[in-house]
């Protein structure tokens, strides 16, 4: 064997070590979680047959019940479409003043930066409860709350396809003396728009959701109709609430999928 064959197979063997460690920790994790949890997957089939009962239940959905449903279904999409539409137009300002590529000043994109990452770290329900105890029970708490998370998720994804365009136009547009509004117009939005519409669109998708759920907390929405069929044990609402859900979810996401294919290519 060669000396080129022995520094090939070195850095191979370093890896598959590193594999093999990597799954010993995760496996010795696994089991550490189960007895510290009191987890076990028996649990799960000892009440099975009670479940089974309430899944035949929700099997026959009421079907009477179903222009209670559409109101506040109409009230979840509106509620999806408005905290969209707010938290993307606030994502799409603040994404250019923390990019490192637009704002030269590393104070002031780390502060801004600091602030994205401590809201990204409230998840939506969380929101939902905040905004129902301040601005009260109804859809504008889902609203609000919607509107953080949104502008959570694409501010994210927005600024960083705004730090990885092509230098060479903003290099141009300095050289000629373009300030910095038309610079961002002219150098930057060609490049991300497409990146920012697709964003929007997905993060539309998870908002639909995310609003379902919502009505848990006092946030308005299908999910309170969805809360207290539980809460009665009324399985055939509940049935239908969901065949309604997943119905509308489908569609969205399908759709959402198309226009997002679209603007990408």
């Amino acid at each position: 064997m060669t000396n080129s064959d022995k520094n090939l197979q070195l850095p191979k063997r370093k890896f598959q070590i590193m594999n093999l460690v990597w799954i010993v920790v995760l496996v010795a994790g696994f089991f550490l979680s189960v007895q510290d949890t009191d987890t076990h997957i028996s649990d799960l089939f000892k009440n099975f047959g009670q479940f089974s009962d309430i899944f035949v239940e929700m099997c026959h959905p009421d079907w009477n019940y179903f222009s209670t449903v559409l109101n506040p279904l109409i009230e979840t999409i509106k509620m999806a479409i408005l905290g969209t539409f707010s938290g993307s137009i606030i994502a799409f300002v603040y994404s250019f003043a923390i990019a490192r590529n637009i704002v030269k000043n590393k104070i002031v994109v780390g502060v801004l930066k600091i602030i994205m990452n401590i809201i990204r770290t409230v998840p939506d329900l969380l929101l939902g409860a905040i905004f129902a105890a301040i601005v009260g029970i109804g859809p504008l708490a889902g609203v609000l709350a919607l509107t953080v998370f949104t502008f959570g998720v694409v501010v994210k994804l927005f600024y960083e396809a705004i730090e990885t365009i092509d230098p060479g136009p903003i290099e141009a547009m300095v050289a000629v003396g373009a300030n910095k509004l038309q610079i961002i117009c002219e150098a930057v939005l060609p490049q991300v728009i497409t990146y920012f519409i697709s964003y929007v669109l997905y993060a539309f998708e998870i908002n639909v959701r995310a609003s379902t759920v919502l009505g848990y907390v006092g946030a308005g929405g299908i999910g309170v109709l969805l809360q207290i069929s539980l809460g009665r044990f009324n399985y055939a609402q509940t049935g239908l609430i969901i065949l309604v859900i997943f119905l509308v979810v489908f569609i969205i996401d399908y759709i959402s999928s198309k226009f997002r294919e679209a603007v990408m290519k």
